[in-house]
C-alpha cells in the first residue's frame, strides 16, 4: 500500500531450482521483470514476477553472486557483485574472480533511474 506502507497481497513469485541455490540481490528492469542473483548458484536468474517463469539465465564464472543492477550511459549494462569471504585456498583457485564486480552487456534489456531519498 503506497499510502500506508503496509504489505500486502503476498505471494510466492517464483521456486528457485536446487542448482539456483539462495536469492540474494535483485533489481526490476524497465519491463518490470525481476532479476535475482543466486549466492551459491554462480548466476542472475530474471523472472516475470506476473507468471512465475524464468525467462533469463546469466552465469557467472563465480559461485557467490551477491546483487545486481543496472547502470550505464542508458541503464542496459547489468552489474553483478560477488563475494568471495570464507572461501577456502582451493575455492578461491578454482574462482579467482570470486569478490570480483561483473558487467554484462548485451542483454536487450534495461534497467531503471534511480529514485534519490527524499527524507
Amino acid at each position: 500500500n503506497l499510502q500506508s506502507g503496509d504489505i500486502s497481497n503476498r505471494r510466492v513469485v517464483y521456486r528457485l531450482e536446487q542448482d539456483e541455490s539462495i536469492p540474494d540481490g535483485q533489481c526490476i528492469d524497465s519491463e518490470g521483470k525481476l532479476w535475482v542473483a543466486c549466492y551459491n548458484g554462480g548466476r542472475v536468474l530474471r523472472i516475470d514476477p506476473e507468471t512465475g517463469k524464468r525467462l533469463q539465465t546469466v552465469k557467472l564464472p563465480v559461485s557467490k553472486t551477491t546483487s545486481c543492477c543496472f547502470g550505464g550511459k542508458d541503464y542496459s549494462d547489468l552489474y553483478v557483485t560477488s563475494a568471495s569471504k570464507r572461501m577456502d585456498q582451493e575455492s578461491l583457485q578454482r574462482e579467482p574472480l570470486a569478490g570480483g564486480i561483473f558487467k554484462v552487456t548485451g542483454l536487450g534489456v534495461k534497467g531503471l533511474p534511480p529514485h534519490s531519498f527524499m527524507g
